[in-house]
């Protein structure tokens, strides 16, 4: 074990990227592979909550003017495409990754920096760039609850997983990439990940391990939800 990268399993949050409506099968930004994690993402989801462990959706959102939208869609958007719009149906987390149903996301508040509290210890930060680091308050949240390990999951590797992976081991986190809980991997970027320091791990695995590090159930779990999950 190498004592600055080995993931520290009670102190770790679990991280979910863009994983909204839009990029499911049939959405507007169909992102091919998202909808097939997302039992997966559920089940770590169910984990985390019933050892009252953090947890934070990252998210996109698109102003139809597209000035907070990344030069590549920026023209789409600005064409009329209506990709992640605030307030659109689209724009809201998959309901798979919901505690509870009627959960909505508060796209004035997260566009304006905020950070929007979904549970206990689950929240949702808004991100302009496909980066969960740049220009938001992740890292900020994140060290006031003395978090040193990140779990990532969420839509599409190529892209925003793999940035947000790389800007977390610029802050020295210790880092875990779930590989069946993340669309668009593939084998190179596993061993690029690997290559500085990111543990691969599988949902079943690492809910395992946190179960092992002796985790403590929060009082609101109900009876072997924790083993169900699993």
């Amino acid at each position: 074990m190498d004592q600055y990268t080995t993931p520290d399993f009670r102190s770790i949050a679990l991280i979910t990227i863009d994983t909204q409506r839009d990029t499911l099968d049939g959405g507007a930004l169909e992102i091919a592979g998202t909808s097939t994690v997302l039992p997966q993402m559920r089940r770590l989801l169910a984990i985390f909550r019933s050892l009252a462990l953090p947890i934070v959706h990252v998210v996109r959102l698109y102003k139809p003017d597209g000035s907070n939208v990344d030069v590549c869609r920026r023209a789409l958007v600005e064409g009329g495409a209506a990709i992640l719009a605030p307030g659109s149906i689209g724009s809201e987390l998959a309901p798979e990754l919901l505690a509870h149903p009627d959960y909505r996301l508060d796209a004035k508040l997260l566009l304006s920096g905020g950070i929007q509290e979904l549970g206990a210890a689950e929240v949702a930060i808004y991100k302009p760039r496909w980066g969960a680091f740049y220009g938001t308050s992740l890292e900020a949240h994140l060290r006031r609850l003395d978090v040193s390990t990140l779990a990532f999951t969420g839509c599409n590797y190529p892209n925003c997983p793999r940035t947000s992976i790389y800007e977390a081991s610029e802050r020295d986190f210790r880092l875990i990439l779930v590989q069946d809980a993340v669309s668009g991997l593939y084998a190179r970027g596993e061993a690029e990940t690997r290559s500085i320091g990111v543990s691969l791990m599988s949902g079943d695995e690492l809910g395992q391990a946190l179960l092992a590090a002796g985790n403590k159930v929060s009082a609101s779990a109900a009876t072997g939800g924790v083993r169900d999950a699993c």
